[in-house]
């Protein structure tokens, strides 16, 4: 605790004030994550291409948003749903329960009976991608393994 709060250069009894806990500190991380750094599902999942398309495109932006900052590889989410903290885990995981029920919405209008199999696909593929990128693969590496991706993705739901 003395390593947040002297981080946030404030004192404990601030900090108790502002986030009653650090389960409420990493809740509002995520709040701000999902709504400012996360990757912007609503202008990748759009009605006017293909699923497959769509697809492809969220693994790309996938790619490039986990490797845009050499200091903070990786994705939030994926990497907190790995945490041994059980509070943590969970707030991640609702996080990351309610992005793949979004895909798998959108693949569903199209594609209903390969909506679960696709929808595994792309978030399998994205836990790759973060824990690649914090192991440190490059934009590059990470961007190719995506448009590998996104291949099968169209193979399996021509349009």
């Amino acid at each position: 605790m003395a390593d947040v709060t002297d981080a946030l250069g404030i004192n404990p009894p601030s900090f108790y004030s502002a986030f009653g806990s650090k389960q409420g500190l990493y809740a509002r991380v995520l709040e701000r994550y999902a709504g400012a750094g996360a990757i912007p599902l609503a202008d990748i999942l759009r009605q006017d291409r293909s699923v497959a398309d769509n697809l492809a495109a969220l693994l790309e932006a996938a790619a490039r948003y986990y490797s845009d900052d050499p200091k903070a590889t990786g994705c939030l989410v994926v990497e907190g749903t790995r945490c041994n903290d059980a509070d943590a885990r969970e707030a991640a995981l609702a996080y990351n329960m309610a992005v793949e029920a979004q895909i798998q919405d959108h693949v569903a209008q199209r594609h209903l009976e390969e909506a679960a199999v696709m929808t595994d696909f792309v978030a399998t593929t994205m836990f790759g991608l973060s824990a690649k990128a914090r192991n440190g693969h490059t934009h590059d590496q990470l961007l190719a393994s995506a448009r590998l991706a996104g291949s099968a993705i169209r193979s399996a739901l021509p349009e």
